[in-house]
This record gives structure tokens, sequence and C-alpha cells, in this order.
């Protein structure tokens, strides 16, 4: 065995060795997203409109600390708190089961203040028939609407000189629930002072705004220790003492972005998911050993190893990249099973160069030697396009779209590592050692010779009227075309068995006045229910469900909520991400092939199987939302993987055949190239159905745009991109048929 073929094997032996410490063990070395495990992502707009110049500007990262150290108090397992522009903050609570409890403990302000206040009965009833006393504001105590109760406007204590903050029970009634502060020196001091010189006073405690209780100070209190008392229950008194001791807020804040998921959907997410993956690679490795035969096996060996080196790269992630964690989410389990299908690609491309070359006699050793060396340039322009899409999904996405992007990033130079580096070495030692005498392959689709060019116009009528259709409907749909990613809300799904029917939960609505919320009922799971409303309603929806329907075994999966705001920015990163990949794209192939008009014609097909996708998107009432966007990029990727393969031939055929048209030489190259178009569409989409009709309905918009995105690639690579390429040629008459 020659030194060269030995370190090819060394060096593959050493790849998956570094794959498999960075695989083990694997609940250590990877961490799952929060749509998995179940838990709450939140991004926060802290509010500093209102806050002066020399505060407002650090009010951020101050906020940001006491949310960290109310968490860390907490008890959440690995928070990720992290600022976001100049007012944002994202918060990610992975296995939290109590969203109202959460969300409570991180937006109270905690703002404490001690102010005097009056029950005088005649100024009361004055009060609160609207002549309020100049220097007074007309307050009733928390918990007991009847009680009200005159504040004075100037606080004489606030909680900045709180030093500790404790859930106690008040022993002279009952063990009620209560929370004793201390204060520190010169509180105490200042608490000693008012309490002395103001006995038989009222002494209201504010927290946020809002009275908690109003004791009358009946003595001196000289050692800075008090109690708040209200109408607590045990946990609010604990959270109450938690947010106190954390300190407040220096603004306030509201959730502009929620996704808050429990762990029953995240288990079921993980179950689907997986089997949506094994489903789709048991086809594709069926199809592969059934087709190609021994390279089909050769080629299944590197699809599984590709797995593998997935799995190692996103365990290697945080040594390559420190602060980056290897976080697995529902759509990187989509990315992991979609670069599997796109992996099989390359292995076509080489497997129908290698057929090519023994077709013209060549011995099998060089056959596989040129079959590699042919395919090379196209499976690296493919791949590299698709990378720029992924890249760009990183970049402007959020959350479980950056998951997805990384997997797929990691799933494409896995599969070019494997495709074209592995499978030759397995190749070149089964020659070696004499194993291999022939690679016999199945052949469904014929040599073909026909003119596909001819009837361009035709192709270019019928895919306007579809496209037309399609944005006809998708605007006249309005904000309806869109999920709440983008048009704001709040989505909240239950899980309610047995299922009941929707009028039931239509009229239930009605009573709390919710008549206009969507509800819908998933076909495939009846007892799953999606119910969309304009605001958070859902602790009232979850009780008067609970009330209405007492026999129903009643459970929140997920709750969604995207503020105006949030939606904008989210739907502007939607449409830079879309506008930066076409224009990488437009680059990359331009620089590639040297001709602006293959670039173009490439872009413009592109459009076209986005259009087609958001039309079928719109025609079958599904909405378009971040998981489709990432869909329609991962559509430009694959459908200009598809194109470059024409182009790649297109460029070879010129070299050989100088005195033909380009008119002639793109039908000879689509002929070709036929089909290694049609299989690797064929092989992609097994992947894709297996997730769209396994991998649960979150996937499932997702899923079915990219089967619509993947056929009309393939369709517009012949009818579209091909043909266009001659729109801007003017060498030859034959050329401007």
């Amino acid at each position: 065995m020659d030194k060269k073929l030995i370190y090819k094997i060394i060096f593959v032996i050493a790849v998956v060795s570094l794959a498999a410490y960075f695989s083990y063990p694997l609940d250590k070395r990877i961490a799952l997203g929060l749509d998995l495990q179940g838990g709450m992502h939140l991004v926060l707009k802290v509010d500093t409109e209102s806050l002066p110049p020399d505060i407002r500007k650090d009010a951020t990262d101050r906020a940001k600390e006491i949310i960290n150290n109310r968490i860390n108090e907490f008890g959440v397992r690995e928070p990720h708190i992290q600022k976001q522009g100049e007012n944002e903050i994202v918060v990610q609570l992975p296995g939290i089961t109590n969203r109202d409890e959460a969300l409570e403990l991180i937006g109270k302000t905690a703002m404490l203040e001690f102010k005097f206040a009056s029950l005088d009965p005649e100024k009361l009833a004055q009060a609160q028939a609207g002549n309020v006393p100049e220097g007074y504001e007309l307050k009733y105590l928390e918990g007991e609407e009847t009680q009200p109760l005159l504040v004075e406007k100037e606080t004489v204590l606030t909680g900045d000189s709180l030093l500790d903050a404790q859930q106690d029970f008040q022993q002279t009634e009952f063990n009620k629930p209560v929370v004793t502060i201390k204060l520190d020196a010169e509180g105490a001091k200042k608490f000693a002072e008012l309490t002395t010189n103001n006995v038989g006073r009222i002494l209201a405690i504010l927290l946020d705004g809002k009275v908690q209780s109003a004791p009358r100070i009946r003595v001196p209190i000289p050692d800075g220790q008090g109690v708040i008392e209200g109408s607590f229950t045990v946990d609010e008194a604990k959270n109450l003492a938690l947010v106190l001791r954390s300190g407040a807020l220096p603004a306030p804040m509201h959730v502009e972005e929620e996704r808050t998921v429990g762990p029953l959907l995240g288990k079921d997410s993980i179950e689907k998911g997986i089997r949506a993956t094994l489903i789709g690679a048991a086809l594709v490795l069926v199809f592969m050993t059934f087709y190609y035969l021994i390279y089909g096996i050769v080629a299944n060996i590197a699809l599984v190893l590709n797995l593998f080196l997935i799995v190692g790269g996103l365990g290697m992630l945080p040594v390559l990249f420190p602060g980056v964690s290897a976080t697995l989410t529902l759509p990187g389990i989509a990315g992991i099973a979609l670069s599997l299908g796109m992996a099989v690609d390359a292995n076509v491309l080489i497997a129908e160069r290698i057929r090519e070359e023994l077709a013209l006699g060549r011995g099998l050793r060089l056959a596989v030697a040129n079959g590699y060396d042919k395919a090379f340039s196209a499976i690296l322009d493919a791949n590299a396009t698709t990378l720029i899409a992924a890249f760009l999904l990183f970049q402007f996405g959020t959350g479980p779209i950056r998951g997805f992007a990384v997997t797929l990033t990691i799933g494409l130079i896995a599969s070019l590592f494997t495709a074209i580096f592995v499978t030759r070495v397995i190749l070149e030692v089964l020659l070696k050692f004499g194993i291999l005498k022939s690679l016999p392959m199945l052949k469904f689709i014929p040599k073909t010779n026909l003119d596909f060019i001819a009837k361009r116009r035709f192709f270019y009528l019928i895919s306007a009227a579809v496209i037309i259709t399609g944005l006809v409907v998708f605007f006249k749909k309005g904000k309806d075309a869109y999920g709440i990613d983008f048009s704001g809300g709040q989505l909240q799904q239950y899980s309610i068995k047995p299922p009941p029917s929707v009028d039931e939960i239509r009229n239930t609505l009605k009573d709390i006045g919710l008549a206009d919320a969507i509800i819908q009922q998933i076909k495939e799971e009846p007892e799953k229910l999606l119910i969309r409303t304009s605001e958070d309603k859902n602790t009232l929806i979850t009780e008067k469900l609970k009330e209405k329907l007492p026999q129903h075994e009643i459970e929140v999966l997920k709750v969604e909520k995207v503020g105006p705001a949030a939606g904008k920015t989210l739907k502007s990163k939607a449409l830079k991400a879309i506008f930066w990949s076409l224009i990488g794209i437009l680059g990359y192939v331009a620089f590639r092939f040297k001709h602006f008009n293959f670039a173009f014609a490439g872009v413009v097909a592109l459009f076209h199987d986005v259009l087609i996708a958001l039309g079928f998107l719109a025609m079958t009432d599904r909405a378009v939302d971040l998981l489709s966007i990432t869909a329609f990029l991962t559509i430009a990727g694959y459908s200009i993987n598809d194109t470059i393969v024409i182009y790649d031939r297109v460029r070879e055929n010129m070299r050989l055949n100088k005195k033909s048209s380009l008119y002639e030489l793109i039908n000879l190259s689509v002929n070709q190239t036929l089909g290694r178009t049609v299989l690797t569409s064929f092989v992609t989409l097994l992947v894709v159905i297996a997730i769209l009709f396994y991998g649960g309905e979150v996937l499932s918009n997702f899923a079915f745009a990219l089967c619509v995105g993947f056929i009309s690639g393939t369709y517009s690579t012949i009818y579209i991109a091909s043909p266009l390429v001659l729109a801007w040629e003017g060498r030859s008459n034959k050329a401007r048929r």
C-alpha cells in the first residue's frame, strides 16, 4: 500500500476519533434547546425613555444584573441571560414549568416605598367623589379593594436601604405569610427617626406603586426591622422577598417576545424529530443500496459517518468558539435530517460521473479517479451557495433558527468530507486489495436527447400564472397570511383529552370576551388545540377551560407571544436575510462562472422557487412564520445547488465543444445531468416528506414549504434557469432562437 493512501486512512481515522471524543458523553456535550426540554425564551424591553440621560446609559446593564440575581436565587438550572441591542435583554430559562410565576419574578420592578397615609373619613369621602386633597393619592389596599386610603405623594423612605428580606409567618394571625425586612445602618437610623416622631400615624408600604400593607405606628422601631403584610400565599411571599433582596429594577420592563414550551410538548417534539430523521435516513439508505449497489453501500457508510461527524461537530463548538453552546433544537434535528438528504447529492453526482467514465470505456481505477475529479467543482460550488444561505440564517435568525443553520452548516461540511474524501479512500482501498472488480449500477432514467429550450416561453407563462395566483392570494389575506412571529399577538397550544369540539371552546371563550379569538384544532391530533389572541390572556383562558370542561384533562403545551415592535424587527431581519443571501449567491455564481447572465438566471430561478413556495403556503392556509423564512432560504440554497450542476456541465462542454452554440450546449448539459437532477431531488424529498408526515405540527409548515420548493427547484433548473441564460447571449443566431 502506497504512503499517500496510508496517510489518507490515518487522516480519516483521526477525524473520526476526534468526532468520537467530542460526542461522548452525549448528554454532557450537547444540550437540548428549550423547544425540546421545555422552558421559556423571553425578549424583555427596558423602558428607559423616562429616565435621566446619566441613568439611562447603563440602565439595561443594571437590569440584566438584577434579573440574573433573581433567576440564580430562583434556582433555574443553566439560565442564559444576554443583552441585545441598546435596551433589550434575552432570557432563556430551561425547564421552567410555572410561566406566570416566572414572569412575575422577572418583570416586577420591586420599587419599595414608605409613605404616610390617612384614613380620615371626611377626606376619603371627598376623594372618592373625585376631589382628592392636594399632595395625596387615592389608593386601595392590595387584595382588599373595599379599603380606600389617602397616601401622601412624598416618599419618606425607599428600598435603597434594604439589607435583607425573608418570607416568614405572622404568629398572631394563624401563621399568615408575611415578608420581614431589615434595613442597613443608615436606613435603620432614618426609620427609627420617622417612627419615633410619628407614633400613631399610618405608614403605607408600597411595592411598585401598590399598597401592600398600611400599619399604624404604635411604638418607635429603632432596629430597622419591619414586616410587610398582605394577602400573600407562601410562594408569593417567598418571591416578593426574593425580588426585594435582588434589588429594584432601574426602569419598568415589558415582554416583547415570549416562547414557552411545556415539558410534554418538548418530549413529544424529541420523539417525532428523531422518528422523522430515522425514517428519512432509512429511506435514503435503502434507495442508495438498491440503486447504486456496491457504490451505494460505500455511500451509506459515508452517510452514517456524516451523522456521527455532525454530532461530534456540535460537541466541538464550545471548544472552537468559546461562549457558543452546543444546543440541539427541533429545527436543528430537521437540519440534521435535511443535511443527510442533501449529502446524497454529492454521492449521486460522483456515482453518475463514474458511470459516464465507465460508459466511455475507462478502466475501473481511472473511471473512479476521473469521476471524483470531474464532480469536485460542481460539489464545491453547490455546497458553497447553500453555506451562504445557512450563514445568513445564522446571522439574522433567532433561537431555534440559528440551531437549524448551525446543524445544516456542520452537516454540509461533513458531507463534503465524507462524499469527496472518505468514499474515495474506501474505494481506493478496495481497488488496492483487488476486492472491487466492478461497479454495477441500476439506471432508471435512460439517456435523453430532448429539446428543453424550445418550449421555454410556454413554461415562462405557466410559472408566471402560478406565481401571480399565489401572490394574489397571499396579499389578499393581508395580516392573516402571517404567523404571530410577524403579525404579533399571542398563541397558546393546549392538550385537551378527550378532545372537545371547536364550538365548545368558542362558547367558553365568549364568556371572557374573546369571541374573536382564532381557534384551530390539529386534524392529525384532535386533542391538540391552538388558540390565537391579540393579547396575553393565557391564565384567564386556562382557568375558564378548566371551569367549563371539568371532565377533561387540560395541559398548556406552548405559549408564544410577540409584541408589535418585536414582530416588526423579526420581519425586518427576515427580509435582510433573504436580500443578502440573494446578493451573496449572485456574487458567488458570477465570480465562479465569469458570466453575469449565468448568475442572474440562477437568481431569477431562485426567486421563482421561493415565490412558488410562498404562494402554496398562502393557498393552503398555512401561515408564514420564522420557520417558513428558514425554509425559503434553504430552498434558495438547494435551488441554486441544482442549477450550478448544470452550469458546471455547460462550462465543461464549452471547453469540449467550442463550435456549438450556447443553445445546443445548454440542451446537451441538461440532458446529460437529467438523471442526477431527478435522483437527488427524489432522494432529498424522501427526507423532507418524512419530516412532513412524522416531524409533528411544529415542523409542518417548514417541511411543506421545502417539499414545494424542492419540486419547483427541479422544474426551474431545467425550464427556467437554463433557458434564461440565453436571454443575454447574442453570440450566434442559434443562441437567439
